[in-house]
């Protein structure tokens, strides 16, 4: 049986518009790095504010 990750031991990152911390999703394993932002809405605020 495989080995279960616990929610608590996956990394963490803080999103640059709300500052809410967000969690690493399987969709962001190629680029975990190059992540900022929680969500598309945060995303489309940050890109909003900076036009």
């Amino acid at each position: 049986m495989a080995k279960r990750i616990e929610k608590s031991d996956l990394p963490v990152k803080t999103c640059l518009v709300c500052e809410r911390p967000f969690v690493w999703r399987k969709k962001w394993a190629k680029v975990w790095d190059e992540v900022k932002y929680c969500s598309d809405a945060c995303r489309a605020q940050r890109n909003s504010k900076v036009g």
